[in-house]
């Protein structure tokens, strides 16, 4: 009873797909002798029924109303005798069909509301709804049909594999020709009209070759790695030919899948970095140019995350410099790798002036990955090849945002400011890491203070932003990392709080005159910047002072001495304030003045009072009270003049 069934089951599984392949055959005759059909002939055909119909009319049989015919008048007088009309025969083939004025050419609707049909279409009967009916039907039991069948195929081969009823080479035989028909059979699905289900039944090919090959060559030993690994080659450039004849994106992403997962499964878990790497690049270079092609942006996103897993895995399983791995070799494939994915984005934007959302996504990441790819090779013995290779990919950057077309649109814009965004941030970046320290604070306001003078000049605001967040954060780092001190005055600490005053004042005289083409947003940035070079100012005098006065006074405590200067320092700072607001009728000047001595009077009731000894506490309060007289008097002798012109 076995052997029948056996011999059954293997006729059913070979006789299928010839059955299969003779049907695809016969169709495609047919389809050629329905397309060798003469087209006159049906004009012919369809003018003859028109004239019928309207001899029909004429003698008083009513005909159908058709939708969108127009309306013919009725003649007045006598009725006039009807002449029948004959249908003229057939047109030759040579012989253009007669024209009759009211009568539309074949390629054109009818006047009359007929028109010939297509002599050959596909019938769309994979439904376009979105109703959860037609989802389940159609599109989820595909899916589940083509596991069920993978699941069922398989367990009938392992049954046959177990038992021996077939050997080796016939099993890898039978899965290859099994894919290979299921290819013509999708191609008659998809010229009946099935085209989901046609992509189905292709998918359901490639993971059967796929699975077949890799069979022959790791489970079976029937023929080498480098073997399969070539047939899994040419599976997925038959796949890709397949897709570029349907026009069909989610084949290509089949292939692209089939194509990815090439490498694992003929892996021999040796180091092959110039193969693996090499065939990456072919691979998504190919697909790269078949998506630019067809407007397949999805392929891709698949290609960048699938060579980053290959990228990543292979440095964490092989790369160790101490083993010998050439460090020129794996920096030349990272940047090849980098280009692959940069260089399609930025030919689009630098040819269309605009980028996708998927464009930008990858262009971002592609180019921070590799910057991660740099860090890993040469962080930290190697800092100036890393520094360079830093400053090249900012170079880039900022050529393309150049190259970018200079339109007013939108999406032009954003184009430019990404790529010019991200060359200055490496640009940067490569300040960190070469430099340390103090260093990084004074590179950093200093590129500030140049991109906010070069955006006043050049009316960007992108170059005004970005230098107003670099001084931003050169001022944070001097506040919490700041530069070790010495001498009163003589030393790094104080010389960074002037650097950055400087470039804080550098950036307010680059907006002298351009302060009408600002906004309310960067109007207030400015005043803020005007604010913080009298608080870094009164920091780095107060910490001099701090230091000096705690160091240098002997015979009384260090710290009533400490808090005494800095009582007699910002009161004397708050009235230079005052007087220069006044001079200047600058309304900001004079209330930062204010805010210090409001300062000062809270220190000296509050603590000076309860710490200071006797003659530290007169001293303090007799400073404070005299200059608060003097202020008190000049703005009532301001307000009298105001008062009286």
């Amino acid at each position: 009873m076995e052997a029948p069934l056996i011999i059954f089951l293997v006729l059913l599984l070979l006789v299928g797909p010839i059955l299969g392949i003779i049907a695809f055959v016969g169709m495609r005759r047919l389809d050629e002798a329905l397309r060798r059909q003469n087209p006159q002939e049906l004009t012919g055909r369809i003018y003859a029924l028109e004239q019928r119909l309207a001899k029909l009319e004429k003698f008083g049989v009513a005909a159908p109303p058709v939708a969108g015919a127009p309306m013919e008048p009725k003649p007045a007088g006598p009725p006039q005798p009807q002449v029948a009309i004959a249908a003229p025969p057939p047109a030759a083939p040579s012989t253009p069909p007669p024209k009759p004025s009211g009568i539309a050419p074949a390629s054109q609707p009818s006047l009359t509301g007929f028109a010939p049909p297509p002599l050959h279409t596909s019938l769309p009967r994979d439904s376009d709804s979105t109703d959860l009916e037609t989802v389940i039907a159609g599109r989820w039991f595909n899916r589940i049909g083509i596991v069920a069948l993978l699941v069922a195929i398989s367990y009938f081969l392992k049954l046959a594999f177990d038992n021996n009823w077939i050997g080796p080479s016939g099993r890898v035989m039978i899965g290859i020709l099994l894919g290979a028909a299921m290819m013509p059979w999708s191609s008659w699905l998809l010229g009946r009209g099935y085209s989901y289900f046609s992509e189905g039944i292709v998918a359901l090919g490639e993971a059967t070759l796929f699975l077949s090959v890799w069979a022959g060559c790791s489970y079976y030993t029937l023929y080498s790695r480098d073997v399969g690994f070539f047939g899994m080659i040419l599976i997925t450039s038959a796949m890709a030919a397949i897709a570029l004849g349907r026009d069909s994106q989610r084949i290509a992403v089949l292939c692209l899948i089939g194509g990815y997962l090439t490498p694992i499964l003929v892996s021999t878990g040796k180091d092959q970095q110039v193969v693996l790497f090499t065939y990456l690049l072919i691979l998504g270079a190919g697909m790269l140019v078949m998506g630019e092609r067809k407007d397949w942006y999805s392929l891709a996103p698949i290609s960048f995350i699938a060579t980053e897993i290959y990228y990543w895995g292979w440095y964490t399983e092989f790369y160790h410099r101490a083993a010998g791995h050439p460090l020129e070799r794996t920096v030349v494939f990272a940047a090849l790798f980098f280009l692959l994915f940069a260089a399609l984005p930025a030919l689009r934007a630098m040819k269309e002036g605009a980028m996708s959302e998927i464009d930008i996504l990858v262009t971002t990441v592609n180019a921070f990955a590799y910057v991660g790819a740099l860090y890993a090779l040469f962080w930290p013995d190697d800092r100036w090849p890393f520094t360079l290779l830093i400053l090249a990919l900012a170079a880039g950057h900022i050529a393309v945002a150049r190259v970018v077309p200079d339109a007013r649109e939108k999406a032009s814009s954003l184009a430019r400011y990404l790529y010019a965004g991200m060359g200055l941030t490496f640009a940067t970046m490569a300040i960190p890491i070469r430099l340390n320290g103090k260093w990084i604070t004074f590179c950093f306001a200093v590129e500030g203070a140049v991109l906010i003078w070069s955006g006043f000049r050049a009316a960007s605001g992108f170059l005004r932003q970005f230098g107003y967040l670099l001084l931003a954060i050169a001022a944070i780092r001097v506040l919490i990392f700041p530069p070790p001190a010495g001498a009163f005055l003589f030393n790094q600490r104080f010389a960074a709080y002037l650097l950055v005053i400087a470039c804080f004042g550098a950036a307010l005289w680059s907006a002298r005159d351009k302060l009408d083409d600002t906004g309310e947003q960067e109007k207030t940035e400015l005043g803020i910047f005007s604010v913080l070079i009298n608080v870094f100012a009164l920091i780095a005098l107060s910490l001099e002072f701090w230091d000096y006065f705690g160091k240098t006074v002997t015979g009384i405590d260090a710290d009533l001495a400490r808090h005494l200067s800095l009582s007699v320092l910002w009161t004397v700072y708050a009235t230079i304030l005052i007087l220069v607001g006044v001079q200047q009728k600058s309304a900001l000047l004079r209330w930062q003045a204010l805010a210090l001595f409001g300062l000062v009077v809270f220190k000296v009731f509050l603590f000076d009072l309860a710490s200071l000894d006797r003659a530290y506490r007169i001293l303090s309060f007799l400073v404070l009270g005299s200059v608060l007289m003097i202020v008190s008097f000049l703005y009532t002798r301001r307000a009298a003049k105001g008062r009286h012109p």
